[in-house]
């Protein structure tokens, strides 16, 4: 699997589309929105360049790609009429992966600035908005050029697949049932590339610049603990029930594996360290529920419980096709689609019916050092 060809978001705007299946993302997001405005606000009152560098890496498309952009440029704003400051211009860069949708991005900035500026009445310095693909597993901008860096959801995936996983029988992820090399070769592969990246920052970003990230991680500090490892143990048990009955081979499951690791923060902060470039500020651990519509809408009450349940498992779905399918269709072709989620939502359904699920959310703010 060629991670850089084939991991994106589904793009558009139909009924599979990440751009309508992200509301956990978007949940995440508001939940760590102090911790932005905090790096932000600390970054404005410090210096305020004439030029504002914003990157946010991983935007994926949809809402959300917009979301942080908007409310980093309403904190600058907000601060310079309190402190009597001339607004910024705004250079704003949006990184993905090649296979990310910036076509809908593009079309969608319209809608955005017409928003931005209803909401920002006294007005808004100039922004300047370009779409930069590439993997951040290597440099993406010139030497000391950004102000400030965001992440979200986006660090968990790995560069690559592993290498030396293939005993990980019958999984596609590290399990409970995976062998110790498994693991080990996860976290090695996580350690190298959070590494990387941090090495590349570190050259593009300004002294005293802010990078704020987001992992989907866990708190345990085992790493095929629940936390991070139960939704995809569960869309394995779809695929292996697929392959018991001729569907899809046995070995087409065993070879197929996820790159993603999900880090507990004593993890995120030890490379950190070692890197050395960087200050951690703040960090935080959070949770959602694997169905947001949980967080904040309340069921009707004309809903038997299994009704909620039912739906909760369809959303969940919804949202797991949305980043999965790429991977699926990659590695077993589009006929068997349809009939790995269909089977995987009824999985879900009957596993959220016994037990709460979340997804933990490790979230750090650091600094540039001089």
């Amino acid at each position: 699997m060629e991670v850089t060809q084939v991991l994106h978001m589904n793009g558009g705007v139909g009924e599979a589309s990440y751009a309508n299946n992200s509301l956990v993302q978007q949940k995440v997001l508001t939940l760590t929105k102090p911790i932005r405005e905090e790096a932000i606000t600390t970054l404005c009152c410090k210096t305020l360049p004439e030029r504002l560098v914003i990157a946010d890496l991983g935007c994926s498309s949809g809402p959300n790609t917009f979301f942080v952009v908007s409310e980093v440029i309403k904190t600058v704003e907000k601060l310079c009429r309190e402190l009597n400051l001339l607004s910024p211009e705004y250079q704003v860069f949006l990184n993905d992966l090649p296979g990310n949708d910036f076509n809908n991005i593009f079309r969608s900035l319209g809608s955005f600035n017409d928003r931005l500026s209803r909401e920002m009445v006294s007005g808004v310095g100039h922004g300047f908005l370009a779409g930069i693909p590439g993997s951040f597993y290597g440099r993406v901008f010139p030497s000391r050029s950004l102000h400030f860096v965001h992440s979200s959801y986006s660090l968990q995936w790995l560069s690559q697949v592993p290498k030396g996983v293939e005993n990980n029988k019958g999984n596609i992820y590290m399990a409970r049932t995976s062998p110790s090399n498994v693991l080990k070769a996860y976290y090695q592969q996580f350690q190298k590339d959070f590494s990387l990246f941090l090495e590349c920052r570190a050259k593009e970003v300004v002294e005293g610049g802010f990078m704020v990230l987001t992992f989907l991680g866990r708190k345990s500090d085992d790493p095929s603990s629940k936390e991070g490892c139960l939704i995809w143990e569960l869309m394995a048990t779809a695929l292996n029930d697929m392959a018991s009955m001729g569907i899809i081979k046995e070995e087409e499951v065993d070879s197929f594996n996820i790159p993603q690791y999900t880090p507990s923060p004593s993890e995120v902060e030890q490379e950190i360290v070692k890197q050395g470039s960087f200050s951690i500020n703040r960090m935080e651990v959070s949770a959602v529920n694997w169905n947001a519509y949980d967080d904040w809408n309340a069921v009707d009450s004309e809903f038997s419980k299994s009704e909620a349940v039912s739906d909760g498992g369809y959303s969940v779905t919804k949202c797991m096709r949305a980043v999965a399918e790429p991977l699926l269709i990659s590695h077993f072709g589009e006929r068997v689609v349809e009939e790995a989620f269909k089977r995987y939502q009824e999985i879900l359904t009957d596993h959220m019916s016994k037990e709460k699920t979340e997804f933990i959310n490790v979230t750090l703010s650091v600094t540039r050092k001089a």
